[in-house]
């Protein structure tokens, strides 16, 4: 069975920082690993990726302020987010997609979500 557990939200004033991370377990390998963000009353959406070999893509909002990576040795996804906005108030979600097993096709697992909240 696949765990992922997110970590690092919390409470942070506008132009503060703050490190998420997602931790996965019991999955045979990954492929890309993915944070998402859903606000109040809004779908959510990427907020940015990462693939195996350590390409990376941004949100528009998050260029230049967010800094996706990952340790693969430890199934780990990070992110690091800067110059913090009210409008990046949101739960945060990380997303794998990956191999149970040597022999499963890829799928997608979910972290439960961690809340950032920033104020003004």
């Amino acid at each position: 069975q696949v765990h992922l557990v997110e970590s690092g939200g919390g409470l942070v004033q506008t132009g503060g920082s703050l490190r998420l991370s997602c931790a996965a377990s019991g999955i045979f390998s990954i492929n890309a690993m993915v944070w998402y963000r859903q606000a109040p009353g809004k779908q959510r959406e990427l907020v940015a990726a990462i693939t195996s070999g350590g390409n990376t893509h941004y949100e528009d909002s998050a260029k230049g302020r967010f800094t996706i990576s990952r340790d693969n040795t430890e199934n780990t996804v990070y992110l690091q987010m800067n110059s913090l906005k009210p409008e990046d108030t949101a739960v945060y979600y990380c997303k794998v997609e990956g191999h149970l097993t040597s022999w499963a096709q890829v799928d997608d697992y979910w972290g439960q979500g961690t809340q950032v909240t920033v104020s003004t």
